[in-house]
């Protein structure tokens, strides 16, 4: 099994070698084609050049002599052909030996094509139409190739070959650097999932990427990370507030008890009093976790209507009003005017929302403080705040209080709460197709927002 930065390696350099072959020959037959063929429009031009001439000197002298054509035997000995004249009757009027070409070649190591033919063609010589003579030209080759023909395609071949093996180091070079780009965020990523599938959720991934996916695949692996540290913490933590809270009343009406039958504290009214309130908080953290498990497993049944938010929200603040003149708070509630806003839902779950955030409001803030509700229109959706002037959420609480059984920091646990409040308005906002968020400042007060999606009534 081979990691990715050497598969992607192998890849890029199998790829890159068969490239390099693919354009090596491809570019040797054109040059060797394209040279050959120049090599053959030289000579078809000599053949012309060397007929003209012929025809010129029979046209200037009216015939062909032994004279005729002697300046070319020196040009054929420098260009290693052979010329041979004959007269209309086919007669050999003059010639070169084709050995002294041959001796002149020295056939042993000189690089030329077909090595030792020797080939001849033969032209006819016209004047007005006629035949006037025939002129023989031949040569060792069917094209003769000479040492600096031959040193000028073995140049060729040799930068060919060089300029591929350069490109095949340039490519391995870059196909490492490119594959460790790519395999490095891999292989993090990689290592980290092996790393939450042991349990360890500390883990992180730090290798950055430049590459666009990779990098968000990194960060969502890190989120995924933090989001698994979080249920873990949060489930042990569940576990000790579970514990905690049905651990204190028991105690309470077990030590309460114990010592009534032990004649230490007398039966009376007040004490059984204070032992059946303890009975009663118990029993409500029991209905209430099973109301969490009732949204939890999806077997709530909502009854849907439509339900006018500005008139529920009127009708909430009176009910409010008096414990809120109790504690000394002030209610306010701000509606956008002009506006209708109505959602479909079940009336008696948005209503138990709404009543768990004012009694959150009111029992987090102090007296003479404010509490202010507001209604109306953003981005098409209906949104309500609940916003107090109340201790606050400590800033490392604040994204875990809609969880189970989160009570927050020691100010908020000394306030009579059992922490299941919060994660049952998430829970019914959620059957509703609505969200809620919470903003926080220790100290200065607290903002939830909620947004229902809207009915345009036509």
């Amino acid at each position: 099994m081979h990691s990715i930065s050497r598969r992607l390696s192998l890849f890029f350099i199998a790829c890159t070698i068969a490239s390099i072959l693919l354009v090596t020959l491809t570019v040797n037959l054109t040059v060797t084609n394209k040279f050959n063929q120049y090599m053959m429009d030289i000579q078809n031009k000599r053949y012309e050049r060397i007929i003209a001439y012929f025809e010129d000197a029979y046209k200037k002298d009216g015939r062909l002599t032994e004279n005729t054509g002697v300046e070319l035997m020196h040009e054929a000995y420098m260009g290693n052909y052979c010329i041979t004249l004959r007269d209309q009757h086919e007669q050999t009027i003059w010639g070169m030996d084709p050995k002294e070409i041959q001796n002149q070649l020295n056939m042993g190591t000189m690089p030329v094509q077909q090595k030792g033919v020797y080939t001849t063609k033969t032209f006819k010589l016209n004047e007005e139409d006629k035949v006037v003579g025939y002129v023989d030209i031949g040569q060792y080759s069917s094209v003769l190739l000479t040492e600096e023909d031959q040193n000028f395609k073995s140049s060729i071949n040799k930068s060919i070959i060089a300029s591929g093996l350069l490109t095949l180091l340039i490519i391995t070079g870059l196909s490492l650097y490119f594959s460790k780009q790519f395999s490095s965020p891999i292989k993090e990523v990689a290592k980290l999932s092996v790393d939450l599938s042991k349990g360890n959720f500390n883990s992180k991934s730090v290798v950055k990427s430049n590459i666009h996916e990779l990098e968000d695949l990194r960060k969502s692996v890190n989120i995924l990370a933090g989001k698994l540290q979080f249920q873990d913490m949060l489930r042990q933590r569940l576990i000790s507030d579970i514990s905690h809270e049905i651990r204190t009343p028991l105690n309470v009406l077990q030590n309460n008890l114990e010592a009534m039958i032990d004649g230490v504290y007398p039966v009376t009214q007040e004490k059984l009093h204070y032992l059946n309130e303890e009975v009663i908080r118990f029993g409500r953290l029991i209905n209430n976790l099973n109301v969490l498990k009732e949204f939890e497993s999806e077997s709530t049944k909502l009854s849907y209507e439509i339900i006018e938010l500005e008139q529920l929200l009127l009708e909430l603040c009176r009910d409010f009003h008096a414990p809120s003149e109790k504690k000394k708070l002030k209610i306010d509630l701000a509606i956008q005017p002009d506006k209708k806003f109505s959602i479909t839902g079940d009336k008696d779950k948005i209503k138990q929302v709404f009543v768990n955030l004012l009694a959150n409001a009111i029992k987090f803030t102090t007296a003479g403080g404010r509490i202010l509700v507001q209604l109306y229109e953003k981005n098409d959706d209906i949104t309500v705040e609940v916003v107090d002037t109340g201790i606050g959420i400590n800033k490392e609480d604040l994204p875990f209080i809609f969880e189970r059984l989160y009570r927050g920091d020691k100010s908020r646990q000394e306030i009579e709460g059992n922490g299941i409040g919060l994660t049952i308005v998430k829970n019914i906002l959620q059957l509703h197709d609505a969200s809620i968020e919470a903003e926080s400042e220790e100290g200065i007060g607290s903002k939830f927002t909620i947004c229902f999606p809207n009915i345009k009534k036509p």
